[in-house]
């Protein structure tokens, strides 16, 4: 969808960002609706048999299941891909996709994926090392005996896959998970030292305008930053020889990296340094051009902002996990809505309550619907109302109309608006079909049109459209030529086709007399709505 930017991302430098380099993006061929499961509930046979069947009730079409490097390779050299072969059975029973997660040689940071044969050979296999001499669970991205054994073990899967994944089950892999440094901002090893002491490679050197061998600490004010830079850089190369390998045994097959974010004020060393975070994005694409896009781990709110940074040229956005909530689904309209992302996915999902399921469940089931107008040929744009910006409204001006949306409890009429009970999320997203008419989804929302002259503040109405209450007289000034008004609202059903089928005419008390069109809290819902000026 063509989408309106709002705002620029915020960077620790002034940076660029850009495709990966002699390198096409590849992206599923499908809007992924996921979850990802939780990270233990792939390692047993029975646990996988039981929990597809589930997850197809809930209306995903794509599962992410980690593979183990401790399980897949328990002894060196021979391998055991019984657990990713149950998966891709069943995923094809329950007509279900699925991404894969190399849990090889980090994990949230830290090594604990790597067999017993890596973790206990420290000498083969050396650890990072913070700036106090302090050992980590965290191998080495220096160390090609390091990379040899994960590559190794990471290219026997894609061979596994490349004989066996007949049907093409596996639509999209994922290298690693939320690679970074804890405890310090870079790796002090001695053989991090002895890379860091070459200095800024000259491939890196002309993305950051200085000169080849220059000191990482010229690259930034603070020291922490610098060694980050130092740390992406080379985290990134050593993702490259995963990615390059993926890419000339699964060519159709896309791989990403994703990232746990620096949030809450964190500084280098208090989160996974130097993994792929968005400021860091242009470091990563240049060192690992191989990779198709960088993605973010989600779990603080407000999501807006991290969906908005993730979304910049040369890098689709993907969501591979997200904090599940009731509030996912509304979630996934806007990524899907506002930025065209490629897919959404919970985390742990099959661990959803009653109610994380049924909202989720209503979300994918329309945006299943919605997918053949999640496309450039229509413009969009995607609405999002929670937390502090619950009450925000929201208004886009373009060619003499202005599009304002709200949140469905900034109508007075619904009793858990002013009950003190915090709003659930409303968003959803406003398709342009043509010129005045669009298609409204979502939940939770109110949409209106007026003409650029009009002031969209007025004073507020009953759901009969009259006074609330008497007062002063007189009516606001109008000083403009035409206005808006709503010709026609149907709620639809959309067929696989995009075809619409009008399920009824929605008038009166249920337009505001003419005036918005909006979906409940409780409902997910589609609109098909016609404009004129009178």
């Amino acid at each position: 969808m063509k989408k309106i930017i709002f705002s620029a991302l915020s960077l620790l430098m002034t940076l660029t960002f850009t495709s990966a380099v002699g390198e096409k993006t590849r992206v599923p061929d499908f809007l992924i609706l996921g979850g990802e499961l939780g990270n233990s509930s792939a390692s047993s046979k029975e646990d996988i048999a039981g929990i597809f069947p589930k997850l197809r009730e809930m209306g995903l079409n794509t599962v992410l299941v980690p593979v183990y490097w401790e399980l897949t390779e328990p002894s060196e050299g021979k391998f055991d891909f019984s657990l990713l072969d149950t998966a891709i059975a069943k995923a094809e029973e329950n007509d279900l996709k699925l991404v894969v997660l190399w849990f090889g040689a980090w994990k949230n940071s830290m090594s604990c994926y790597a067999p017993e044969w890596v973790k206990t050979d420290t000498k083969r296999f050396p650890r990072a090392i913070t700036d106090s001499g302090k050992p980590l669970e965290i191998l080495s991205a220096f160390s090609e005996d390091v990379l040899k054994a994960d590559l190794n073990a990471f290219s026997a899967m894609l061979d596994h896959l490349k004989v066996n994944d007949t049907n093409n089950t596996v639509c999209m892999i994922q290298i690693e998970n939320e690679i970074g440094m804890l405890e310090s901002a870079r790796d002090h090893s001695p053989l991090a030292d002895m890379a860091y002491s070459k200095g800024v490679p000259e491939t890196l050197a002309g993305l950051l305008n200085v000169t080849p061998g220059s000191s990482w600490r010229t690259l930034a004010g603070d020291e922490d930053y610098a060694d980050e830079m130092f740390m992406a850089w080379y985290y990134a190369r050593y993702v490259e020889n995963l990615a390059q390998t993926s890419r000339s045994i699964l060519p159709s097959v896309p791989t990403y990296v994703n990232a746990a974010l620096d949030s809450r004020g964190r500084r280098p060393g208090q989160y996974p340094s130097a993994g792929p975070i968005a400021r860091l994005g242009n470091i990563w694409k240049t060192g690992a051009p191989s990779v198709d896009f960088i993605s973010p781990d989600l779990y603080d709110p407000p999501f807006a902002p991290w969906f908005q940074q993730y979304d910049f040229p040369g890098n689709p956005l993907f969501i591979p996990e997200i904090r599940r909530s009731t509030d996912s689904g509304t979630h996934a309209f806007y990524a899907i809505g506002e930025h065209n992302a490629v897919g959404f996915s919970p985390f742990s999902i099959e661990n959803a309550s009653e109610q994380e399921t049924l909202r989720l469940k209503q979300a994918y089931a329309l945006l299943k619907k919605l997918e053949p107008y999640c496309s450039k040929d229509y413009e969009s744009f995607g609405l999002i109302f929670d937390g502090d910006r619950a009450k925000e409204p929201r208004v886009i001006e373009k060619d003499g109309l202005k599009t304002v949306s709200s949140h469905f409890f900034t109508l007075p009429w619904d009793s858990r608006a002013a009950d003190g009970s915090p709003w659930p999320a409303g968003g959803g997203m406003v398709i342009k079909l043509a010129e005045d008419e669009y298609l409204i989804t979502g939940t939770g929302i109110v949409v209106k049109w007026e003409s650029s002259e009009e002031n969209s503040s007025e004073k507020m109405l009953g759901e009969d459209g009259f006074m609330l209450a008497g007062g002063e007289s007189g009516t606001p000034d109008w000083r403009g030529s035409k206005r808006i008004g709503i010709l026609s609202c149907d709620e639809v059903d959309i067929e696989p086709d995009g075809s619409l089928t009008v399920i009824r005419r929605l008038n009166g008390d249920e337009t505001h007399q003419g005036r918005h069109v909006r979906i409940g809290v409780d409902d997910y819902r589609a609109l098909h709505v016609k404009l004129y000026r009178y």
